[in-house]
């Protein structure tokens, strides 16, 4: 009963990322992309500040995590929500969606170059029907220069944040992965701030004309996909384990979609699902999730 929990647990994160797309879309339109992601990722750290605080697990990271946090700080969070943004503010949540459903499969790619290994013939595969499924999403149809490059600048903040990955690995042999992700959003936060100031003079006063609706997006953004997304997600990963939870990130991309639909009203067309379908393959096969699926039902039909 309790895997069942966790499960349900993980199509409830990747519910919260899918609509997040959508809604960073809606609050693009409105602020813009940097100065909003700088208060959205300090108020997510906050968030997760308390709710660690109450768990009694906060403590000060040593010398040598230190570099880990910052490093992770500049691909996972700066880089990231910089590009992802940016990205959302010339493009649609449709493009952006299904884009960041690539990330399981470039996860295991670079992995599996970083840490030296030759892939598999099925995680190759994998990756080339991934590219093919972003190709036919957002290169077939009458797209502007702007949203090719919002397209761009969204695989840029998947690209960094699976970087980012192979460094919050390492520093989780020491340090528990939901306190450096609250340091990571903390600093995180006055890096983007910074860059704010620098880039969008004066934009904090827009959020003085925003309206309510647009506070009710803002804080389910910081807080429930982002803050209890990811704190959710590192619990799951160790309960479910890597494999069993990158078979859930396919799930992500499809209520993208679906909830652009609806919260947007951006129109879907037949090259939209067929990139869908393309993508959720290559990330069974680049993540090798449908490899290890297919040899435990061979041993199984061999017992």
């Amino acid at each position: 009963m309790k895997q069942w929990k966790i499960y349900a647990m993980l199509v409830f994160v990747m519910f919260a990322w899918g609509a997040n797309v959508s809604l960073l879309k809606y609050m693009v339109e409105a602020v813009p992309p940097v100065t909003l992601t700088s208060f959205r990722i300090l108020v997510a750290g906050l968030v997760v500040v308390v709710i660690l605080w109450k768990m009694k697990l906060l403590r000060k990271p040593s010398r040598s995590e230190w570099k880990y946090i910052l490093l992770g700080t500049l691909t996972n969070v700066v880089a990231h929500h910089y590009f992802l943004n940016m990205g959302l503010s010339i493009t649609s949540a449709t493009h952006g969606g299904l884009i960041l459903g690539t990330g399981p499969m470039l996860t295991a790619i670079s992995a599996a170059i970083i840490l030296k290994y030759y892939p598999s013939k099925f995680q190759w595969l994998g990756l080339v029907l991934g590219l093919a499924g972003i190709a036919v999403s957002i290169l077939i149809g009458n797209e502007t220069m702007g949203a090719n490059l919002g397209d761009f600048y969204v695989f840029l903040a998947i690209f960094v944040q699976v970087l980012s990955f192979m460094i919050v690995s390492k520093a989780a042999q020491t340090l528990d992965p939901r306190l450096l992700t609250v340091y990571m959003l903390l600093i995180g936060a006055a890096f983007l701030f910074v860059i704010s100031f620098i880039q969008e003079p004066g934009a904090i006063k827009q959020f003085a004309n925003t309206t309510p609706t647009f506070w009710a997006v803002f804080f389910a953004s910081a807080v429930v996909s982002t803050a209890i997304g990811h704190l959710i997600y590192n619990y799951a990963i160790g309960q479910a384990g890597a494999t069993k939870a990158a078979i859930f990130m396919n799930l992500n991309p499809l209520f993208a979609l679906i909830i652009s639909a609806l919260f947007l009203g951006e129109v879907l067309h037949l090259n939209h699902f067929l990139g869908l379908i393309l993508i959720v393959a290559g990330v069974m096969l680049g993540s090798g999730a449908a490899e290890d699926l297919w040899k435990k039902r061979k041993f199984a039909d061999n017992k």
